[in-house]
C-alpha cells in the first residue's frame, strides 16, 4: 500500500514536471529574438501604438486629455516634455528592458516595452 502511493506521487510529480518542461520550449520557441518595442496605451478607449525601438524619432499623441511626446534613441524610449502638471511621467526615464513601464497619469497614458511578434 505505501509503495502503491510512493509510486502515484512519483508519477504525478513527473507529469507535472513533464507539463512544464513542454510550457517552458514551447514559450522558448516562440521566443521574439529578443525584439523589443515601445507600445503606448492611451485614452478612455486604450488606444494602442507600437512604437519600432530601432529609429530614432519623436512621437507625438493626442490622448484626448493632453498630447504626450515620446522620444525614441538608441532603442529605447521616454516620455519627454509633458504637458501634464506634475512631470512625474518624465522621471521614470529611459526605457528599454521587456516590461518597463511608465505612466503618465493626467494624460491617461501607458508607456511599457514589450516583445515584437
Amino acid at each position: 500500500m505505501k509503495n502503491k502511493k510512493l509510486l502515484t506521487n512519483i508519477l504525478f510529480a513527473a507529469v507535472v514536471l513533464a507539463i512544464a518542461a513542454v510550457l517552458l520550449a514551447v514559450r522558448s520557441h516562440s521566443a521574439t529574438d529578443g525584439k523589443l518595442a515601445a507600445q503606448l496605451i492611451y485614452g478612455d478607449n486604450n488606444a494602442v501604438l507600437d512604437i519600432p525601438l530601432d529609429k530614432d524619432e519623436t512621437y507625438s499623441v493626442d490622448t484626448g486629455y493632453y498630447t504626450v511626446h515620446i522620444e525614441v534613441k538608441d532603442g529605447s524610449a521616454r516620455f519627454i516634455e509633458s504637458p501634464c502638471p506634475d512631470h512625474i511621467c518624465e522621471g521614470f526615464g529611459w526605457l528599454s528592458a521587456e516590461d518597463q513601464t511608465a505612466t503618465c497619469l493626467p494624460a491617461r497614458a501607458v508607456l511599457t516595452i514589450v516583445p515584437v511578434g
